[in-house]
């Protein structure tokens, strides 16, 4: 119970901290429903696993350079999904309406493309994660696996159920007030991606 309290713990406060992806999983369900919004929220599942790893036994040996790379790179993607947004709301899609057959496929690899390129998802399992889930596996596997399960649980959860919300009360806005979300939404992500460029720099970090 104390492995799956942490992970339950962990998993909703990285769920619900605002930052890159959680944007786009707002962004995805107003545009294109909640299939969108949906498959941004399980991009964890994609990349988690390399994180994961590469966290665990490279972080500490990587030169600084890399890991400031990876976060800029980051920061310039979430900038381009911004510019993307602010795009869309000039078009006379209505909430919810699909854009092209690329929906699933775009909308996930966007998410994980975004999640790969996040500092935070690395620092975490470095910091604290990894430390967490290795003394779970000292104790054994069903204590490590409840740690995972929690944290996993709400971290993609409480995404999804965001996702759900806000695809539920798309249908009823009005193409302007659609549009002025849209712009809102993507100003934000434009303003997150500079900060994770300008904080790849300066040694600090934003949420996932």
């Amino acid at each position: 119970m104390h492995y799956l309290f942490l992970g339950l713990t962990l998993g909703l406060s990285a769920g619900i901290t605002p930052g890159p992806l959680l944007t786009l999983v707002i962004t995805a369900a107003l545009r294109r429903g909640l299939t969108g919004g949906l498959l941004v929220a399980l991009a964890p599942f994609v990349t988690d696993a390399p994180i994961i790893a590469l966290s665990l036994l490279l972080l500490d040996r990587l030169p600084p350079w890399a890991l400031t790379a990876v976060t800029a790179a980051g920061g310039l993607l979430v900038v381009y999904l911004g510019v993307d947004a602010l795009r869309a709301a000039r078009r006379r899609e209505l909430p919810g309406q699909i854009e092209g057959n690329s929906i699933g496929r775009s909308e996930l690899w966007q998410g994980a493309l975004v999640n790969a390129l996040n500092p935070h998802p690395y620092l975490f399992w470095a910091t604290v994660g990894g430390p967490t889930l290795l003394a779970g596996w000292r104790e054994g596997t069903a204590y490590a696996a409840a740690f995972l399960l929690g944290f996993y649980a709400l971290l993609v959860g409480s995404k999804v159920i965001v996702a759900w919300l806000v695809a539920r009360q798309s249908r009823a806005l009005s193409p302007r007030v659609y549009r002025l979300a849209l712009n809102l939404l993507g100003v934000a992500m434009i303003a997150l991606g500079l900060l994770l460029v300008r904080q790849a720099w300066s040694g600090g970090w934003v949420a996932q």
